[in-house]
């Protein structure tokens, strides 16, 4: 889990609720004080083991809620490219970054940009708010893509770690926790030491 670095700072909020209260823990113990304490920054300035966790295959069909349930569209990789996460690293949400490109030799729909080596938060593990029967690694790319690109080839280069899985009991606090997440991903990787690996040769540049 490395070092948490910068200041700490409260969630957002949602209007009128205190969604503070709406997660707790594998205990069953309100997770209020993790989710209002958060770091705005993790892990050490540069990665170390076990990462940086490579991942790949093509994009699968997920369960259709990233982005109608919670604005927050996901790209999931298949089962037997999960085995380098689960070696190595506990569940939970973490950061790094993610290249979709088409199979060679096959027609593309993606722009240069949507192409580019791009920020990304994965979810690993079970995700208790939906009771998934099966681990998953759901990628949302920080990027608004035009299209869906079912099927394409997706390389990930896992960074560092975030926050442990929380049992979830309001979606507006899940939500919440989401949006965090970008943000403590995205400053997380302004840092030089994760900014190099955009040009790493496990991309296709």
């Amino acid at each position: 889990m490395g070092d948490a670095a910068g200041k700490i700072i409260a969630s957002p909020s949602v209007p009128g609720s205190d969604s503070s209260k709406d997660s707790v823990g594998p205990d069953g113990v309100p997770d209020e004080y993790f989710r209002t304490s958060r770091p705005d920054i993790v892990g050490p300035d540069v990665p170390v083991a076990p990462f940086p966790i490579k991942l790949s295959g093509p994009v699968q069909h997920g369960f259709g809620r990233g982005g109608k349930d919670l604005g927050c569209p996901t790209a999931n990789l298949p089962d037997d490219s999960l085995p380098p996460m689960i070696d190595a690293a506990e569940t939970g949400v973490y950061y790094g970054y993610a290249q979709v490109t088409p199979s060679e030799g096959t027609p593309s729909s993606l722009s240069d940009q949507d192409v580019c080596v791009l920020p990304m938060v994965m979810s690993f593990g079970w995700n208790p708010f939906y009771k998934n029967e099966r681990m998953t690694a759901e990628i949302h790319i920080m990027h608004e893509f035009k299209t869906d690109f079912y099927g394409y080839d997706m390389k990930a280069l896992v960074l560092g770690y975030i926050r442990p899985e929380l049992h979830y009991t309001s979606r507006e606090a899940l939500i919440e926790d989401i949006e965090f997440d970008k943000k403590v991903a995205l400053k997380s990787m302004a840092r030089p030491g994760y900014k190099k690996y955009t040009s790493d040769p496990f991309f296709t540049i």
